[in-house]
């Protein structure tokens, strides 16, 4: 399974036991040094750099990269401060002494001349804020270009976000063996610009871990069988709101279609019924009536999956209308209405859920379920989490970092959302998308995956003036392109399996 994501305790054990296993230590550290030289290289001619380096492994790291620029032919200004007198002899001292050339006071004034910087002050495990020379250095930095080794100094890696208003900020930054919770999470991520997962010798399952970056390697899209039909494919229903309020799950049914679900319905109060009538084509209209009305449909086990939320309306109504829902079996999203419903009592809500519900709240919808999770927990993925612990099912904390995880803790960050996907109706589609991957048999936590990298996927092949309406439309798209890669994937393994 790849996207493996290490926290900082964790990659500290991976290190550990890759020295355990017979890899010096020296030589990791040789070897990181020459993947963040390699990368300058290939991306930067030859200039004036200034290379900071910290007292600790990514000081070191910065010393191998100093030698090893000068040999590529830039010019070196080596900034640090140094370790403390009589201090035990560390790698970065060792690398220190290889440097060779001169080294300089970290100051502000010795970035007088530079054009490049690179960040060896402090990696991920930094847990303090800037100070003294360190925080002078990096105020001075202004528009200077900086890679930063293993992440941007001042940033915390685990949670994503900086220790201080002083923090640095890369265009690119090389990290070594797995990527860290930091170089996904906002605002981390805008923080390391362009980041590269460089290979220094460490073994693949050195550590195990259940947080990923949510990628199709992660799940297995649900493609359609040569000899099957739509009704192998499942039926999603997708619960409309009143007349003045029909499009949110419209958009939801056109999304679960497009996703692959083999029939989509749209259940319409009466007096929507002759609204939605008018807009929908291949999706097909159930009218109902009231929470019995939906239970009534919801007695038809076709009826595989249910999106309920968009467009409802907070209150009895549509806390009825999701009581309704769980108590008929199936699969089921939840977004929107369907839980700020729910805020005076979430308990209400929480304790009914089962594991083949997904809820998709936004920030504040997420503070309404669990209050104040957030602040009381450190970090985004723990208070995400929690929540899928207290709810007993996939949670999905919507954002430009979205969060998805199951009750047994496996997680996952998505990173693939562009900012354009902050517009209206976006999150109606996701819904739709969830819930058809739901008809066609994924478990809640990898169609909430699926669903949320798909939806990524087609907003960023839109681009710029994307509207709601267009994610539908573009997922084919999106589509194919995983098709293609699955068809290579499988060509691969079967010419693999073939030279044995």
């Amino acid at each position: 399974m790849g996207g493996e994501v290490l926290t900082t305790a964790e990659m500290g054990v991976a290190d550990a036991k890759a020295v355990a296993a017979g890899m010096p230590s020296l030589t990791l550290m040789e070897n990181a040094g020459r993947a963040v030289a390699e990368a300058i290289a290939a991306r930067f001619k030859p200039c004036p750099v200034a290379v900071l380096c910290g007292p600790g492994n990514n000081g070191g790291d910065g010393f191998v990269l100093a030698r090893l620029l000068d040999e590529y032919g830039f010019s070196i200004r080596v900034l640090t401060e140094g370790g403390p007198e009589g201090a035990k002899i560390l790698d970065a001292d060792v690398m220190a002494a290889k440097w060779g050339g001169r080294t300089e006071a970290l100051e502000p004034d010795g970035l007088r001349g530079v054009r490049l910087v690179v960040d060896g002050l402090f990696g991920a495990g930094l847990t303090r804020p800037l100070g003294g020379a360190y925080a002078q250095t990096v105020e001075a930095l202004n528009d200077l270009p900086v890679v930063a080794i293993d992440l941007p100094s001042g940033v915390a890696g685990d949670s994503g976000e900086p220790l201080s208003a002083v923090h640095v900020r890369a265009v690119l930054t090389v990290t070594f063996h797995r990527k860290k919770p930091a170089h996904l999470l906002l605002p981390g991520r805008a923080l390391c610009g362009e980041i590269v997962v460089a290979d220094i010798g460490i073994p693949a399952d050195a550590v195990t871990t259940n947080l990923h970056e949510n990628t199709p390697a992660l799940w297995r899209y649900p493609w359609p069988r040569q000899e099957g039909h739509k009704y192998d494919r499942g039926h999603c229903l997708v619960v409309s709101g009143g007349p003045t309020a029909t499009g949110a799950a419209r958009l939801a049914a056109r999304g679960a279609l497009r996703i692959g679900a083999g029939l989509v319905s749209v259940a319409s109060p009466p007096n929507a019924v002759l609204v939605n009538a008018a807009h929908l084509t291949a999706v097909m209209l159930k009218p109902f009536d009231g929470a019995a009305g939906l239970a009534k449909l919801l007695e038809d086990k076709r009826l595989n999956s249910v999106a309920l939320g968009p467009g409802l309306g907070a209150g009895g109504e549509t806390r009825e209308l999701v009581a309704a829902a769980l108590t008929s079996g199936a699969a089921l999203v939840l977004d929107a209405d369907a839980l700020t419903s729910f805020r005076e009592d979430p308990d209400a809500l929480l304790c009914r859920l089962h594991d083949r519900c997904v809820l998709t709240p936004h920030d504040g919808e997420f503070e309404r379920l669990f209050p104040g999770l957030r602040e009381k927990t450190a970090g985004k993925v723990k208070a995400v989490r929690t929540a899928a612990a207290k709810a007993g099912c996939t949670v999905l904390l919507k954002g430009g970092d979205t969060v998805i995880a199951q009750p047994g803790g496996k997680a996952a960050i998505n990173a693939n959302a562009p900012a354009q996907l902050a517009t209206a109706g976006a999150g109606d589609v996701l819904t739709g998308f969830i819930a058809g991957l739901l008809a066609q048999g994924m478990t809640a936590f990898d169609a909430a995956c699926a669903g949320a990298w798909l939806h990524g996927d087609a907003a960023a092949r839109f681009g710029p003036g994307l509207i709601a309406e267009d994610l539908p439309e573009i997922l084919p798209a999106s589509l194919s392109t995983l098709a293609a890669a699955a068809e290579l994937s499988h060509s691969d393994r079967k010419n693999e399996g073939s030279t044995r």
